[in-house]
């Protein structure tokens, strides 16, 4: 089950939000977590069990860790937990590239091929997990002493399977006293529409032409083949960013505020600037938990430059478990270190539009390594890319209007506009009708179309 269903459009959403405006402040988050654990066990019903160690683990560790005595001890349980945390995460993510790996080499041929289904949301969840447990280490949060709270933290459904990533930080104050008021809850509704019509909308229609051009790039031309390296950019775009607004709305509906998750990264100038702006959450995670411990820029350029590269590389292989992935977090690596060296100065010095330029072609070609599982199709489909050749016009002309909607959704040019007309007497029912209307639209297209993937559930 996923936001964009019908069953949990039509049954799900409409029952958890009629119970939990029901009930008094005392069991709203006993019935989350249930509402929680029945979302994740519709669509994983054995690998319930896996998160529900994980929340007994860490719960455990936060408490043991908060009352140890001497740093040594507190500093021997944090390892212990991010032992179980990422081994859990290694064995269920990792084993089968491990095992691939190995049978390369001759020693090691005679392995057995091993493949483990990759349970819905262990990165995200795993992920918050660890950041609440380092942070009851170093004293910034107190350990949860309520189970059930702790409990419905790790395993929140709006964000579970998507993202963001919400730290304990962030919201224990609100699962200690949640409080849905009707303004707030209207505020969610029209997140949650929005991100509907980005994701059944757009990136569903953008990522049917990338499945046609991606399926035999050597037959559809070079003008064609960078159209559908921009329509999967603006899918995967519109893909992740809808499930992180459907995700803040439903927040909203139920009491919680999450964080923005991404802030119009097309309009970067550069690609550090980029990844300001692209999976804010998960950005930051490695930038307080990874890049600031080895050090961070406190220990002279070089270094930096190091931890710079460590961290993308590791950011390569949370979003997949491929040496592809490895290869596309070191290209933003040394991409984003020559930023730091030289570049970043130099594209300042430039026009703006050189910055726009450069980061939208870095970007464009990330994108078609992370689209293909390995080097060899994405080296081929960009050799194709810069090869001249014609394209055949009944391929392209069909999805140019909703290529364009995609790059002028993907603008702040309708957020501009909103600003300016907000305040008008009319704006709410305007606000209405076109929540609605949106609403509606989706609710057609999932009726009469059975595409709709969702490109971030294999992290």
């Amino acid at each position: 089950m996923v936001f964009s269903s019908l069953p949990f459009l039509l049954f799900f959403l409409p029952v958890v939000l009629l119970i939990d405006r029901l009930l008094p402040a005392k069991a709203k988050n006993v019935f989350l977590l249930i509402a929680n654990l029945f979302f994740y066990a519709y669509g994983e019903p054995v690998y319930v069990l896996l998160m529900l160690g994980s929340i007994v683990v860490n719960f455990a560790a936060g408490i043991l860790i908060e009352k140890a005595h001497g740093k040594g001890e507190k500093k021997a349980l944090l390892i212990v937990t991010l032992v179980l945390n990422l081994g859990a995460l290694g064995v269920f993510k990792y084993t089968s590239l491990i095992f691939d790996t190995l049978r390369h080499i001759p020693l090691f041929a005679s392995l057995p091929g091993v493949e483990i289904a990759l349970p819905i949301g262990i990165s995200f969840y795993t992920f918050q997990a660890m950041s609440y447990i380092i942070d009851v280490y170093r004293g910034s949060v107190a350990a949860s002493g309520n189970f059930v709270n702790f409990a419905a933290y790790i395993s929140l459904f709006p964000q579970l399977i998507a993202g963001p990533i919400v730290r304990y930080s962030d919201v224990y104050a609100e699962l200690e006293n949640r409080r849905e008021t009707l303004s707030d809850f209207a505020i969610g509704v029209r997140w949650f529409v929005i991100g509907l019509a980005k994701k059944v909308l757009l990136a569903n229609q953008l990522g049917r032409f990338w499945d046609i051009v991606s399926s035999d790039p050597a037959s559809v031309g070079a003008p064609t083949l960078w159209l559908g390296a921009c329509a999967y950019a603006l899918q995967i775009y519109f893909d992740f960013c809808g499930y992180s607004e459907m995700a803040q709305g439903l927040g909203k509906m139920l009491g919680f505020n999450f964080c923005v998750n991404f802030n119009y990264p097309y309009i970067s100038k550069s690609v550090s600037e980029f990844w300001r702006r692209w999976h804010i959450s998960l950005s930051s995670w490695f930038r307080d938990y990874v890049y600031i411990p080895l050090g961070g820029n406190r220990r002279g350029i070089k270094r930096q430059c190091v931890n710079l590269l460590i961290v993308w590389a590791l950011t390569g292989l949370w979003h997949g478990a491929s040496w592809n992935f490895l290869l596309w977090g070191v290209y933003y690596g040394i991409l984003i270190v020559l930023e730091k060296l030289f570049l970043g100065k130099l594209l300042q010095k430039l026009p703006a539009a050189i910055g726009h330029i450069y980061t939208l072609l870095a970007v464009l070609l990330g994108f078609v390594f992370f689209a293909n599982e390995n080097a060899s199709d994405a080296l081929f489909y960009i050799s194709k890319m810069f090869t001249p050749s014609q394209s055949a016009a009944n391929t392209v002309l069909p999805w140019v209007l909703t290529i364009l909607l995609g790059v002028l959704c993907a603008l702040p040019l309708g957020k501009r506009l909103w600003e300016r007309i907000k305040d008008m007497r009319f704006m709410p029912y305007l606000e209405a009708a076109l929540v609605l209307i949106l609403l509606l639209l989706s609710a057609a297209q999932l009726v009469s179309d059975s595409y709709n993937p969702f490109l971030y559930f294999r992290f």
